[in-house]
């Protein structure tokens, strides 16, 4: 049986996977199969092509990260606006903890 511990944080990930994937855009500009890896890597689930790159599609049109072509690769980065919503993100979870 899962946890509740564990059904929150795979909801939280899952439903808003805005927050991890600009999460990782902070540290490197990354390509669409890179993110999947990583959310695979620290987060224990492989998510769907369509799913990150809608993701990234959406934070893109919102101004949260934009792309660039490079090598015929789309690489991604997180804007100024990107790591203020960020940061409202964190502000919100950190409030759920208290």
């Amino acid at each position: 049986m899962e946890k509740p511990s564990e059904r929150l944080n795979r909801k939280i990930i899952i439903d808003h996977l805005w927050l991890p994937v600009l999460t990782m855009l902070l540290k490197r500009k990354m390509i669409g199969y890179e993110i999947r890896g990583e959310i695979k890597k620290h987060y224990g689930f492989w998510c769907g092509n369509v799913t990150a790159y809608k993701v990234l599609y959406l934070l893109e049109k919102d101004g949260y990260v934009k792309s660039e072509r490079i090598s015929g690769k789309v690489y991604y980065t997180i804007t100024a606006r990107g790591r203020g919503e960020l940061n409202q993100g964190k502000k919100i979870l950190r409030k759920l903890a208290v």
